[in-house]
């Protein structure tokens, strides 16, 4: 007997010391370069009694995780089984030097061809968490995204208590129409779209929809163990609030940066926004040993919207039956209501950098360049011989500053790289709002309505130190937007409801540990200062990822000019990049 326990006290210490080799960063060994295949294609899928073909990758809906360590380098061969263009956007990878890779049609490539290939090829530096993956093109990204997961080299920061197992958990929106075809009404008629039928966790709708019972996500977990929760929103057009019922969830990290860990009781998200966080499955069930987790939308908008619930299931092994019999188990009481702003804001309060000695905080102190961009919803006049159904006969556009962006027909980094600048876009995009007013409060019929189309760009220096405050309009209505910036992580350093004040808010800045981010949520009718060390050079897309806006011109984009020497430059463009 001694001599077993002494042979498996052994091979329990050389356990633990391959797994903290294999955790501990190496400087002799070269980085490891991990390679994946997506084939983007049609498949039948069923879901509300409805069958359509869906645009998926290899298949699967959601599409395939991608798992890569801190360091790798990574390199994703995307092949175009299908007629229509395409391309994929890794949603929060920094891609330093490598905008060739970032993914946004006509922004930093041409899309892939039907029948054709490319490769993105990149590197994952100083980011570990949780990110996603998702299509870059026209409406896609309704059916063709995943999770993108970087761990860590290092022991991550939450490692107390030990956690059991991880669970990815992905929000999505369902339409029963053909996605192509409600984005192609909206732009042909000018009009809002059609709300989607359904929200889904990890690709199914939940018990609350028609025919949907089996198609319920049901994840089990053992009573007592701690489980780490990765949380996606890639819903197209909807922020969410989720929860778990009875259970308190710990908020570890958003965006794939760590955060000073807090509880609550539910979570708000917006598309494009991760959040990873803690759940102890420590509740006693009822009979069927079941408890409801439920993602439903966070309403800040007048226009039309799904206001449906998606329900899913937590199921405690070895504890009850696992049927559900009531409508009480469908329950989830800590769910925030539809229009609860207030803990909305609450949430998004208590996001704070961890700020340690292992994980700094390297907010800018000060800023070179301030720049200040309103987020607008506008009409426009219906041109002659046109149909239009929006507002009063009108059509709706979106804009930032007044300007609504329009993508070139070619790629904005391949001009931009080549010097090819003529006609494409200009680098003149307003540090201001042309007009001061009442943002906020301006009777949203009335006045500003109107927008000027183009690409215009912001160009700065590399090494900038950025400052951009995004603020709400009341124009048609006010409204949370979800702004993602390309290519670069920022610090929200401040946000408030009502107009921005240059003399006030400032002052009020928190630059000791904001939360990091790739995504804000700018408040309804409120604003947000984000600040971006500009040192990653190329072209960067910066858009509301609300689908719906984004279409109608919510975004703009910056040039970040290359730096000195070829580590601040961007590097050549690969040579199977998409041609226009």
């Amino acid at each position: 007997m001694e001599g077993l326990r002494k042979h498996f006290g052994l091979s329990i210490l050389l356990s633990l010391l391959i797994i903290a080799c294999w955790m501990l960063p190496s400087s002799s060994a070269s980085p490891t370069t991990r390679r994946f295949r997506f084939n983007v294609g049609w498949k039948k899928v069923s879901r509300l009694c409805h069958t359509k073909p869906l645009l998926t990758v290899n298949g699967e809906y959601p599409g395939p995780t991608i798992a890569v360590h801190e360091g790798d380098n990574v390199e994703i061969k995307v092949t175009n089984r299908v007629e229509e263009n395409t391309t994929i956007h890794w949603h929060g990878i920094r891609q330093f030097r490598t905008g060739w890779a970032d993914g946004p049609a006509y922004i930093t490539q041409c899309p892939i061809r039907g029948g054709q290939s490319y490769t993105y090829k990149f590197t994952v530096i100083d980011q570990r968490g949780t990110l996603l993956w998702h299509a870059h093109y026209s409406w896609q990204r309704a059916s063709v995204y995943g999770a993108f997961i970087i761990y860590p080299r290092m022991p991550n920061p939450f490692s107390s208590p030990p956690i059991r197992a991880e669970i990815r958990i992905i929000f999505g929106e369902w339409w029963n129409s053909d996605v192509d075809s409600v984005e192609n009404e909206m732009i042909k008629y000018g009009a809002g779209p059609i709300s989607s039928d359904a929200y889904t966790i990890n690709g199914l709708p939940g018990p609350l929809y028609p025919c949907s019972n089996k198609d319920t996500f049901i994840q089990t977990v053992e009573f007592g163990k701690t489980y780490m929760l990765r949380i996606i929103n890639a819903a197209l057009n909807d922020e969410l609030f989720f929860a778990i019922a009875n259970h308190t969830l710990t908020v570890v990290e958003i965006d794939a940066v760590y955060t000073k860990p807090f509880t609550t009781t539910a979570i708000m998200i917006a598309p494009g926004q991760t959040t990873t966080v803690l759940m102890t499955a420590n509740q006693v069930p009822d009979r069927s040993g079941m408890f409801a987790m439920a993602a439903r939308p966070y309403l800040t908008s007048v226009f039309p919207f799904n206001n449906s619930t998606s329900l899913g299931f937590l199921r405690y092994k070895k504890l009850g039956s696992g049927k559900i019999k009531s409508l009480n188990s469908l329950q989830v009481h800590n769910l925030p209501l539809m229009e609860d702003t207030a803990f909305a804001t609450k949430f998004s309060d208590n996001l704070r950098s961890l700020a340690s000695a292992q994980f700094p905080c390297n907010v800018p102190k000060s800023i070179d360049k301030q720049v200040i961009v309103t987020i607008s919803l506008n009409l426009q006049e219906c041109p002659k011989n046109e149909t239009c159904k929006g507002f009063n006969g009108k059509r709706f556009h979106a804009s930032m500053n007044n300007q609504s962006f329009v993508r070139p027909p070619t790629s904005i980094l391949e001009c931009h790289y080549k010097n090819l600048t003529t006609g494409i876009f200009s680098s003149d995009f307003p540090e201001k709002p042309p007009n001061s007013f009442d943002y906020t409060g301006v009777d949203p019929l009335t006045e500003n309505m109107n927008t000027e189309f183009g690409t215009k760009l912001l160009v700065v220096p590399y090494g900038t130190s950025l400052e951009i405050v995004l603020q709400d309009t009341s124009f048609l209505n006010v409204e949370n937007h979800p702004i993602h910036v390309h290519g670069h992580n920022f610090f929200i350093v401040g946000r408030g409801f009502g107009n921005f004040d240059q003399a006030k808010h400032p002052v009020e800045y928190n630059l000791v540990d904001p939360p990091g981010r790739n995504t804000v949520a700018v408040p309804s009718g409120g604003w947000a200062a984000i600040r971006i060390k500009a040192d990653n050079p190329g072209v960067w897309f910066v858009h509301c990822h609300l689908e719906e806006h984004t279409t109608w011109g919510l975004a703009m984009g910056f040039i970040v000019q290359n730096g000195r020497g070829p580590s601040q430059t961007v590097i050549p463009p690969p040579q199977d990049l998409p041609l226009c």
